[in-house]
């Protein structure tokens, strides 16, 4: 197979393709940004006096992962931030805050956010508890799913939040026996508060995607899709450290932002979406999905349910979730934005939410045909059995978070006993929309959870999440470890229109990622250890694990 040499070479271990003709090799050959050879001992005739070779010396080579549904730039000014991702008690996080507050007297906010509903008690932490840490200023902090945030009194009173204050259309604060706001506020009501916020500048935006950006880099990830491009509560809009990136060079993954959709508006912001499409898009980053949240989480009883939420005494109540947008006028929105070009990509976590969005998909292809929009609908916490069909005919792509498909206090105490167990008993149904014949791509929700792929394939497979033993979560709906890779990279290399990814082929792109053994080769409860030794975007390094 003689041929010009190669400008690099990978060889001397396993090579998962992801290529439906040929699962596995041991050798593939790049020259510039492009795969050229993929095999075994006969590609090695491509290495030249120039050639760069990489001995995998028995580790895996991947195509580089992808993630459906994530917010880097929020995540890289939270890690800036009072972040608290993952500490797991009322003290540990209490602490956290007065560590901050202290160390950085000069702020007139203190804002960040990451705690976990599960600390507290029926996971509604109260103002007080704020107050006792920070009490000369005040504090803003949005909990994991960014879905609730927590503020003190000071934060409160600068909002002028009293008894008196109603609830927002989309949202509600929580409230003590007295009527008093607690400090809690879910959805919109979180604006209440978070519009009084600092805003960033543009220098900490783009410095914040460039921090997600190499922390991303380090998992393997070499495209994404930015699942909110746009001002949604205290999260200042990305898209100008986004065109500053692809402009100078510096975003050196190929990213997709989904522009937001103004749920207190119609129809007459689409002419601004088209606009913005056409303004942002540059280089490696395209604008050309809408995101639509049409519901909002389970453990705030606003996850959009096709039948009423439990009490804790397990009797049904009045409440059914939240349809963030009208499902009818959401048909019409749908296919206007279908008709344009617009990939929908929905926030869709409810049994009703899926079906708003699905029916919503189907109307856009009744009106419009089968356009080549490639709709995804992100979640899928719970799907009835009479839609999981539907994501296959409709050509509407499932978008899963693996990660959260586990047994954890926030799934068995906040979750489960107000669902009752024939619709906990439908959560994340990965396998079944597998057996469908539905495409599923993946991603992580970053900064609700984590954004490193293998923690969610790990999941994916195990029901388990990393580090634990069990017990398994719903058994039934657990899938093999190469659709879980396939999800986290020709899935979403197919939702993110990035067709000459995803796969190791010739011609496709060289985006890749060496990781550090073949997690085929050990067993499933050890996946989640593997770790990313190097990243390559269009044949070029752009991570390598230091140690």
């Amino acid at each position: 197979m003689r041929h010009d040499p190669a400008d690099l070479v990978f060889t001397g271990g396993p090579v998962l393709t992801l290529d439906a003709a040929r699962s596995r090799a041991t050798t593939v050959a790049v020259t510039g940004d492009r795969i050229t050879a993929v095999g075994h001992d006969e590609v090695r005739e491509l290495i030249g006096p120039k050639t760069q070779v990489v001995d995998l010396a028995g580790k895996l080579l991947i195509p580089g992962f992808q993630d459906a549904h994530v917010h880097p730039v929020s995540a890289g000014i939270e890690l800036a931030r009072c972040d608290l991702t993952g500490l797991r008690t009322a003290t540990e996080t209490l602490d956290a805050v007065r560590a901050y507050a202290d160390a950085h007297p000069e702020q007139e906010w203190i804002t960040g956010g990451g705690w976990s509903m599960e600390a507290f008690e029926g996971g509604s932490p109260t103002r007080d508890l704020l107050d006792r840490v920070v009490s000369d200023r005040p504090v803003y902090l949005p909990n994991r799913d960014h879905h609730g945030a927590w503020a003190n009194s000071r934060a409160l009173a600068a909002a002028g939040l009293t008894r008196d204050t109603p609830d927002p259309a989309d949202g509600r604060i929580e409230r003590d026996a007295t009527g008093e706001p607690t400090g809690l506020l879910q959805e919109g009501a979180m604006d209440l508060v978070g519009r009084l916020t600092p805003r960033s500048t543009p220098a900490e935006r783009l410095a914040a995607l460039l921090r997600a950006q190499a922390h991303l880099h380090s998992y393997g990830i070499t495209a994404w899709q930015d699942a909110i491009v746009g001002n949604f509560g205290s999260m200042d809009d990305p898209a100008d450290a986004y065109v500053t990136a692809a402009r100078d060079g510096s975003l050196t993954a190929r990213v997709v932002g989904a522009l937001w959709w103004d749920r207190e508006r119609g129809a007459e912001q689409i002419p601004e979406l088209v606009a913005r499409r056409a303004q942002l898009s540059k280089g490696r980053f395209r604008a050309g999905s809408v995101k639509i949240m049409q519901d909002g989480v389970a453990e705030t009883g606003t996850a959009a349910l096709l039948g009423p939420y439990l009490d804790a005494c397990g009797c049904a109540t009045a409440n059914t979730g939240t349809s963030f947008v009208d499902p009818a006028e959401l048909r019409g929105y749908v296919t206007q934005l279908d008709a344009l070009g617009f990939q929908a990509h929905f926030h869709a976590l409810g049994d009703r939410a899926v079906r708003e969005a699905l029916d919503a998909v189907a109307a856009a292809r009744e009106a419009n045909g089968r356009t080549d929009t490639r709709p995804h609908l992100a979640h899928l916490q719970i799907v009835h059995p009479d839609d999981i069909d539907r994501f296959r005919a409709l050509g509407a792509t499932a978008n899963i978070q693996p990660l959260w498909a586990s047994h954890e206090p926030q799934m068995d105490e906040l979750t489960i006993p107000f669902l009752g167990a024939e619709r906990a008993g439908r959560q994340y149904p990965f396998a079944a929309l597998l057996r469908s014949g539905a495409t599923v791509a993946a991603g992580s929700d970053w900064p609700v959870s984590s954004p490193d792929p293998m923690q969610g394939i790990h999941t994916a497979v195990n029901r388990v999440a990393p580090g634990e033993k069990g017990p398994v979560f719903l058994p039934e709906q657990r899938i093999t470890l190469t659709a879980a890779f396939a999800a986290y990279t020709a899935g979403t290399a197919y939702v993110n229109h990035l067709d000459d990814t995803g796969s190791i082929r010739p011609g496709a792109l060289a985006d890749l990622a060496v990781l550090d053994r073949d997690p085929y080769a050990g067993p499933p409860e050890e996946i989640g250890a593997t770790r990313v030794l190097a990243t390559y975007v269009g044949g070029r390094r752009v991570h390598e694990a230091t140690s």
